[in-house]
């Protein structure tokens, strides 16, 4: 298999939603089957919208590219026909809904509106979710059953050595430029009118929603959170995956009730539940953000500017000052470090860094401390001031062990999953039922014995 190959599997297994729902809203060709996997069956018209569908997106291939998307799909149907003898994978129906509420909003994200996205596919929303139920629960087996085949793959260092050892110089990888930095963020205080302004307007949609006003649109006219476009819904959630003070609100909801205002680390929110399923919950919400006034702003830079200075003349050092000041609970007690969500490491490429931080890292001095800069906290979305000490720099650079270790060992790790996955398709297809159109009897497939 080569090494687009389980990129490819990937970025189809994304796409067959798109292929069961019947997206482009391009009339299918007269279905034929061209494959069956076990009992699962593949048609002529899912080749077809697959192919018009990576087109559109730019996708290329030196191949043929109706036979590459016919393997993506015999490999995802594999998958699917082993994971439904297996007793032990299970897709629930909650598992569906959810995956299904994400997919749609990637959907409105992507058209904009609710009918926008009916028009494309050509029929009603309630359509579409029936159409992907299927697809999604099929796409759900082949994550899962890919996961089981790879989850006792484990590398150990003695093999990350001798991997690295027997690489030749070109298929060393190179590792780009890197940096290591600490920050102190500050944000701007908030004054308590502005939030009690903010509490009594969302007080006020509440009562209009107890007097039969649309909370969905409410949200699209008010919210100013993300899902605000989608009526407020923002999918089903667990308590881990929502604020604290959102989720005990949430979680304590009955039927479609409103709940009072509810301040969160994002802002104050007024919620509504939408369905709740085991340990789940699916809601709307509208968010209102207090606005940070323009004196504020000043009051915080300067705050924060002088304690850069104090920081400069040695008078306090960076870390304490981070572990005392900074208002990121992330960083402050690691004495202001940054980690890198991607690696748990304390190293960022420079595509890995905030927008805001790359463009003043890149033209600092190791140990440098920068002036303030407004940027938006990605965890809460709210306006802070920052300012940073690059600690280290690392050249761009071919890997070595004494450096890269933990890169070295996730790519060997990565190249020995797809192996394992590599032999278990091959052992597989001996094993199931598999039967092939002759009019792809003379594609080039990566394995061998899909055509027997």
């Amino acid at each position: 298999m080569n090494e687009n190959m389980m990129t490819r599997i990937f970025v189809t297994t994304m796409l067959m939603l798109a292929v069961l729902t019947g997206a482009n809203a391009q009339d299918k060709v007269i279905d034929q089957i061209v494959a069956v996997v076990g009992g699962n069956v593949i048609l002529k018209s899912d080749i077809e919208t697959m192919n018009i569908n990576q087109q559109a997106q730019g996708i290329t291939s030196e191949g043929d590219m109706k036979c590459e998307i016919l393997e993506d799909f015999l490999i995802n149907k594999l998958l699917v026909a082993e994971a439904e003898l297996d007793t032990l994978i299970t897709v629930t129906p909650s598992q569906v809904n959810q995956q299904m509420d994400a997919q749609l909003q990637m959907y409105m994200q992507h058209f904009g509106t609710e009918s926008a996205v009916e028009t494309y596919f050509g029929k009603s929303i309630a359509s579409i979710k029936a159409d992907m139920q299927e697809a999604i629960r099929e796409q759900i087996l082949s994550q899962q059953m890919r996961s089981k085949i790879v989850e006792n793959v484990t590398v150990t260092p003695s093999e990350v050595r001798y991997n690295y050892r027997n690489l030749s110089k070109d298929e060393i990888p190179t590792i780009p430029t890197q940096y290591e930095y600490a920050q102190i963020t500050v944000e701007p205080k908030i004054e308590l009118e502005e939030e009690n302004r903010v509490k009594a307007k969302l007080r006020e949609i509440k009562k209009r929603i107890e007097n039969g006003s649309s909370f969905a649109a409410m949200a699209v006219i008010y919210s100013e959170g993300p899902s605000a476009k989608d009526g407020g819904v923002i999918g089903y959630s667990g308590r881990a995956q929502l604020d604290p003070a959102y989720a005990t609100a949430a979680f304590n909801l009955k039927d479609d009730k409103v709940s009072n205002v509810v301040k969160s680390a994002f802002g104050y929110h007024i919620i509504q539940l939408v369905d709740k399923q085991g340990g789940k919950v699916n809601t709307r919400h509208i968010l209102m953000k207090p606005k940070v006034s323009v004196d504020a702003k000043e009051e915080a830079y300067e705050r924060l500017d002088s304690l850069a200075n104090l920081i400069r003349k040695d008078e306090i050092a960076f870390d304490q000052a981070a572990q005392m000041f900074s208002y990121d609970k992330n960083t402050r007690n690691n004495g202001g470090i940054a980690i890198n969500a991607n690696t748990m490491s304390s190293k960022f490429s420079i595509e890995e860094v905030d927008p805001d931080v790359s463009k003043i890292i890149t033209k600092m001095n190791i140990n440098e401390i920068s002036e303030p800069f407004e940027t938006i906290d990605t965890k809460n979305q709210q306006q802070v001031y920052k300012i940073i000490k690059l600690l280290k720099k690392i050249d761009s650079h071919k890997a070595n062990l004494q450096d890269d270790y933990q890169t070295l060992a996730e790519l060997y790790l990565a190249k020995k999953k797809e192996q394992v996955l590599e032999e278990w398709i091959a052992e597989r297809q001996s094993q199931t039922y598999i039967r092939i159109d002759r009019t792809y009897a003379n594609c080039n497939f990566n394995f061998d014995n899909w055509i027997k």
